[in-house]
This record gives structure tokens, sequence and C-alpha cells, in this order.
């Protein structure tokens, strides 16, 4: 059974830094994708940043130039480190990750910037 478990999340000010960490676990072969998505109170769910096996990495515009996503291969993790963040990046933020050919989710993790 193949499992993501986030940490990270909670709250900060506008211009604050949060780092968002999610582990993968269980059997596992090989992971293409891992990345990160989030969803705001009535908005749909939007893709943040996407880390590929390669290392290629593509960002949302929105948060292109604050928000830096990584991975540590050895030990199935990716990383969402997110710097000067803005009321307006508030979200349940969710990692996730094509692990043996299947897409897997965290169980999401709310970020609040708030004053």
């Amino acid at each position: 059974q193949v499992q993501l478990v986030e940490s990270g999340g909670g709250l900060v000010q506008p211009g604050g830094s949060l780092r968002l960490s999610c582990a993968a676990s269980g059997t596992i072969f090989s992971i293409y994708a891992m990345g990160w998505y989030r969803q705001a109170p009535g908005k749909q769910r939007e893709l943040v940043a996407a880390v590929m096996s390669g290392g290629n990495t593509n960002y949302a515009d929105s948060v292109k130039g604050r928000f830096t996503s990584s991975r540590d291969n050895a030990k199935n993790m990716v990383y969402l480190v997110m710097n000067s963040l803005k009321p307006e990046d508030t979200a349940v933020y969710s990692c996730y990750a094509y692990i043996n050919g299947t897409r897997y989710w965290g169980q999401g993790t709310q970020v609040t910037v708030s004053a």
C-alpha cells in the first residue's frame, strides 16, 4: 500500500515563509512526477508545482519566483518552499505523486496567510 504523508503548513503573516514536506512510503518501484496542488475556498484546484523524475520543474504563474519545489529521490520526498507569501496563497495544499503508474494524494495541509 502506497501512502503520501504531508507535514508543514500553518498560519503565517504576509511576506513570511513556510516549507511543506511530503513523504511517499510503501511498495515503490518508480516515481514519475511529484508535486503540489492547492485549493482555496470556492475556487478550483490549482496545480502549484510539478517536479519530473528528471528534475524539470513547472510552476503556476501565480507562484513563479516565490515558490520552489524539489525532490529527494533517495528518500521519496518532495518539498515546497514558499516565500513572500500573500493572503491569496491561503488554501489547502496537497501533494501528489505518480507511483508505479498510479497517482496518489496526500491528506492535504492548510496554509493560511493572514496578519
